[in-house]
């Protein structure tokens, strides 16, 4: 079979590779998927670079989603029928024709979910909507979230509208307003313009924001602390800065605020079974209504993986760029 290859870490137009190697066989408990299309996110790249806190054995075939056909069955992987359409998160080695994966990794894909949705469906979105989860948060309460209109942002503010949890969306820059507002999420507030945080409070009609989702890092975690009502609790979801989390200590102290951090791989990894099917449900159930759809912006073939990390790190992507088995 084809797959993408790296024989050492580093940057990815560099190390990626497709090479013929033996397709691989599922052992017990586990199911072998002829992938479709697989997409590339940031913690793919990150594995690549040797920069996240996982790093594969070398030489290793990166990729963590797909969805596809399951094509073979390992002996004891009850409840997965071959020939059924699946789609299938953390998983190892998904950037190759055939990817196999523990068999209660995956999930039955309804026909009205198209593939691009579906490839995607099961990482950022479940991060999202257990990140919410973990929230504890009410119908009718407020939470607040930075560089909202990225994908997670976007996300969130899905996920809670459709549970009747408000959102304060902070961006920056009028088109990251415009953007947001097009999808029918607010209020969006633009950090860059003078006075935001007396109008973040004008539009919350002064009412308790209870959580803070940190996705940026450095000075920007400060500004949501200051936004935060008292024993609220911040989370810190990303770090686009760069910088390490920048928060005035008295507000910690006074406000008897908690802060805390969110990472989805390890979350997903302890979640209840019940809990996990419950959400999953959910997801798969807004992706067939048409309410979640997931945009592809490029498709690349699995020996244009280079290219395609490029792509995929390019400012102003509107979707995923994701890889094409057999597309050779």
């Amino acid at each position: 079979m084809q797959a993408v290859v790296i024989d050492r870490f580093g940057d990815p137009k560099d190390v990626l590779t497709a090479q013929e190697v033996p397709p691989p066989e599922p052992g017990p408990g586990e199911a072998r998927i002829a992938m479709t299309l697989s997409p590339i996110h940031n913690h793919d790249l990150a594995i690549i670079r040797g920069v996240y806190g996982y790093r594969p054995p070398l030489p290793a075939i990166p990729g963590t989603e797909a969805v596809g056909v399951v094509d073979a069955v390992g002996p004891g992987a009850g409840g997965v029928a071959v020939g059924t359409r699946v789609a299938a998160a953390g998983a190892r080695a998904a950037w190759a024709d055939f990817v196999v994966v523990r068999a209660d990794q995956v999930v039955p894909i309804p026909p009205e979910v198209p593939d691009e949705t579906a490839c995607q469906l099961l990482a950022m979105p479940l991060s999202a909507l257990m990140l919410l989860d973990d929230l504890h948060v009410q119908p009718g309460q407020w939470i607040t979230v930075n560089a909202a209109n990225g994908a997670v942002g976007r996300l969130l503010n899905l996920f809670a509208q459709q549970r009747g949890v408000r959102v304060l969306s902070l961006v920056r820059g009028p088109d990251s307003v415009r953007a947001l507002e097009q999808f029918g999420y607010g209020p969006v507030i633009d950090t860059e313009t003078e006075g935001w945080a007396a109008r973040a409070a004008e539009v919350t009609n002064g009412e308790p924001i209870v959580r803070a989702v940190d996705q940026v890092s450095g000075p920007a975690a400060g500004a949501l602390m200051s936004l935060l009502a008292p024993r609220g609790e911040l989370i810190s979801f990303g770090a686009l800065s760069g910088q390490p989390l920048i928060i005035d200590t008295g507000a910690v102290i006074f406000k008897q605020a908690v802060v805390k951090g969110f990472w989805g791989q390890q979350r997903g990894s302890e979640i209840d079974r019940a809990d996990y099917v419950r959400l999953i449900t959910e997801l798969v159930g807004l992706a067939a209504a048409g309410t979640l759809r997931l945009d592809v912006q490029a498709e690349f073939p699995l020996d244009r993986a280079g290219e395609a990390a490029v792509e995929s790190e390019t400012p102003g992507r509107n979707g995923k760029v994701v890889l094409r088995a057999g597309a050779r």
